[in-house]
């Protein structure tokens, strides 16, 4: 689809339009300027017509300050890849000294650009827009990306300029594999690596990342969407209102995805947020990859310290413990699409469906040999199992004469046994106990 980016000075405006023209609420909106740091994607449609939009982070001129720096520079990246530029500026502001930086850059540029003034609440405000003809660029149109005044003409305008295209259909059913994890444990780097550019900014700042960014990753014979999501702290060290949304994001974003891979510092070792982001991914019922990622800095790398992580973690996040763990590197790349392979390996086994006749001729015999304890005397017989079919986890129901007498201990006998027979690491299983039928 064709491209439209939204660029500006800090709080013009920007992310309230990109959430107005997506009909989302996919960008944080504050006061606080810097609020958007990454390039956040969205699809808009508009007479039979869709695009993506770019929301970017404010542009800002000579600052020292280290988001502000990797903030113009994934401004200057949206522009490279958009077809249409939307240069927003608050009528109610007039024009400031980071508008004229901003269209001194735009000037240069042949893409078509449309001066959007901002804010535009009453129509008094209409005549004031007049005062930015003076950055050049061409005829404002006032809008109230809040109210939504003006919006409309605006898509118009911005319809008329896009390529001539055929329309493609956006792949909203594509797998989803989010990528989560603590502050810092590398997730930014991990996508940036995999699709060979700063997709994201990646500094060693915790929270960095606010929103979550949705990247297509259709390399090697895959496809699907990367999600980089913000680091989820404790409760207690969120302090910020801009970072407690980013962990709701975070926290959403785990609900709506197919695998997680969740990232856990090989320098820093397991701390009770993997563990509580794991309780997150494991109540959820999604499927699960851990990376130990930094693994570059490890100094001992041997097969027995392996071997030792390994069984700390699964110790940690007992008694879910048949997921894959892979150690990995974002910066040397060591790895990571040994991970992604692993991802969708995961989310093939969670569509997986078994035969009814397959699991009786391998449960049943092994029932007989083993079966339920007693339970004041009665016997548990367990005649028939069976999986549901189109359910969002394997779900296996087994049909037995008295259900309610069969204990955690022998479900999880019963769970070992099918993931035993059958590949279902990273994937949570349902084990559904019914009276038989008469």
């Amino acid at each position: 689809m064709s491209i439209v980016a939204i660029v500006g000075r800090p709080n013009v405006g920007k992310s309230t339009l990109f959430n107005r023209l997506t009909e989302t609420r996919r960008a944080i909106v504050s006061d606080e300027a810097g609020t958007t740091r990454d390039r956040q994607y969205g699809k808009a449609e508009w007479g039979k017509r869709e695009f993506s939009l770019i929301d970017t982070g404010g542009l800002v001129a000579g600052s020292d300050d280290v988001f502000e720096g990797e903030i113009n520079k994934q401004v200057q990246i949206a522009i490279k890849e958009a077809d249409v530029i939307l240069f927003m500026v608050d009528v109610q502001d007039g024009i400031h000294s980071l508008d004229s930086e901003v269209a001194k850059v735009l000037r240069g540029t042949k893409k078509p650009v449309i001066l959007v003034a901002n804010k535009t609440d009453n129509n008094d405000l209409q005549y004031d827009s007049a005062e930015f003809y003076k950055l050049g660029i061409g005829d404002p149109m006032c809008i109230s990306a809040a109210s939504g005044f003006g919006t409309g003409d605006l898509l118009d305008k911005i319809i008329t300029l896009l390529p001539k295209e055929d329309v493609q259909v956006y792949e909203d059913t594509l797998p989803r594999v989010a990528i989560v994890g603590r502050p810092n444990a590398g997730k930014s780097s991990l996508l940036n690596a995999l699709m060979d550019e700063d997709r994201n900014i990646v500094t060693d700042i915790a929270g960095t990342t606010r929103d979550s960014i949705y990247t297509r990753y259709n390399k090697f014979g895959k496809d699907f969407y990367l999600v980089d999501t913000a680091g989820i702290r404790k409760k207690a060290k969120v302090t910020e209102d801009i970072e407690f949304y980013s962990v709701m994001r975070a926290i959403r974003t785990i609900e709506n995805s197919d695998v997680c891979i969740l990232m856990i510092d090989a320098t820093r070792g397991i701390e009770a947020q993997d563990q509580n982001i794991f309780s997150l991914i494991q109540k959820n019922k999604k499927g699960l990859v851990v990376c130990v990622n930094k693994w570059d800095l490890v100094e001992n790398k041997e097969q027995k310290a392996i071997t030792t992580f390994e069984n700390a973690i699964r110790d940690r996040f007992a008694p879910f413990t048949d997921f894959p763990i892979i150690f990995t590197s974002a910066v040397t790349k060591q790895r990571i699409f040994k991970a992604i392979e692993t991802a969708i390996n995961v989310y093939e086994s969670k569509q997986m469906h078994i035969g009814a006749g397959q699991l009786n001729e391998f449960l049943l015999p092994l029932i007989e040999n083993y079966p339920p304890p007693a339970w004041k005397g009665k016997y548990v017989k367990i005649k028939y199992v069976t999986q549901l079919p189109d359910t969002y986890v394997p779900t296996f129901i087994f049909f037995a004469n008295l259900p309610q007498y069969i204990k955690e201990p022998y479900k999880r006998f019963l769970e070992n046994k099918i993931r035993e027979r059958w590949n279902f690491s990273g994937v949570q299983l349902q084990l559904f106990f019914r009276a038989k039928s008469k």
